[in-house]
């Protein structure tokens, strides 16, 4: 399935993706869509709806990690999941993930709008373009983040009456390869680096965004502190009493993010018609001489491609 129409696409993560899909489930209207890429399957169908409440804004949601949260960070198919909303119209992705806090500052139940990656991760295919003579493709990604989305989540997150809690307007995000979590010296090293999040999702998500052309955004869900900060427990407060705080955390940025996200939805469309830099991603990033690519690579990656290789 292929479509010009124009959608917001959404990727739920942790939190966010169980919310989205208890709110589409009840959309009598919804249309859920099982795409086949040449990357394989997707990590769940694809559900087609109009934003609730937005005019009739048309959005495709993705749950990054299966129906049910049944895939790991390391088995998700980033890439049939990009070239799946790029399928069905996405020109656009706001993200959401849950990460542990690097910086005190951004305290649990906070919302924080990535605006940078440190990629730590080493078992996933970054690229849509790894065919051996199919093609060199080299993109930028100086700014991994398209800054007009990102700038359109900011404005969302300053609107009047909008009860969520603190929206950082910016934050490094290290990502991980998991599943288990960093060793506190490795949390200490991530902090030196730089890195104010850590999570396991965004990357090569955001990559191969840019590589399909597609504008993306993360919101990133604030959890919990990483273990730089050891938790100093209540009283007689056990293992099982600190997991049920953290997802209490979680549950509260997940509303946080949830509103946010219905508010950067209707501004975001509101901008439909315009250009932004990150949809022409591609226009000098393919080096190598179309007459050198095979045919069955270029049909095989029309989609992404198409308008630069004939």
């Amino acid at each position: 399935m292929t479509t010009t129409t124009p959608r917001i696409g959404i990727i739920g993560g942790s939190g966010l993706g169980n919310a989205l899909l208890a709110s589409s489930s009840s959309d009598t209207s919804a249309q859920s869509v099982d795409i086949d890429t040449p990357f394989g399957k997707p990590s769940a169908p694809i559900s087609l709806s109009t934003w609730e409440g937005g005019g009739g804004i048309p959005i495709a949601f993705l749950a990054r990690h299966g129906i049910g949260h049944t895939i790991p960070p390391s088995a998700i198919n980033f890439r049939a999941n990009i070239y799946a909303l790029k399928a069905v119209g996405c020109k656009w992705i706001i993200a959401s993930g849950a990460v542990g806090s690097l910086r005190e500052e951004i305290a649990p139940r906070d919302l924080v709008l990535v605006d940078q990656f440190i990629d730590k991760t080493y078992r996933r295919i970054g690229t849509f373009f790894d065919e051996a003579g199919g093609g060199a493709v080299h993109v930028e990604l100086a700014q991994p983040i398209c800054p007009d989305l990102h700038g359109i989540l900011k404005n969302a997150s300053h609107t009047p009456n909008l009860t969520i809690s603190k929206t950082h307007a910016a934050g490094t995000y290290v990502c991980m390869e998991g599943p288990g979590f960093s060793t506190r010296a490795e949390s200490l090293m991530h902090r030196g680096w730089g890195g104010d999040l850590i999570g396991m999702t965004a990357m090569p998500e955001a990559k191969l965004a840019r590589e399909a052309e597609i504008s993306y955004a993360l919101i990133a869900l604030a959890t919990d502190y990483d273990c730089w900060k050891p938790h100093v427990a209540a009283p007689g407060q056990s293992k099982l009493a600190l997991l049920q705080e953290i997802i209490g955390h979680m549950h509260i940025a997940t509303e946080n993010a949830l509103t946010l996200v219905k508010a950067a939805v209707p501004l975001l469309w509101e901008r439909r018609n315009d250009d932004f830099a990150t949809h022409h991603a591609l226009e000098l990033a393919v080096w190598t001489d179309k007459n050198k690519i095979p045919e069955a690579t270029k049909k095989r990656l029309e989609l992404l491609w198409g308008k630069y290789v004939q």
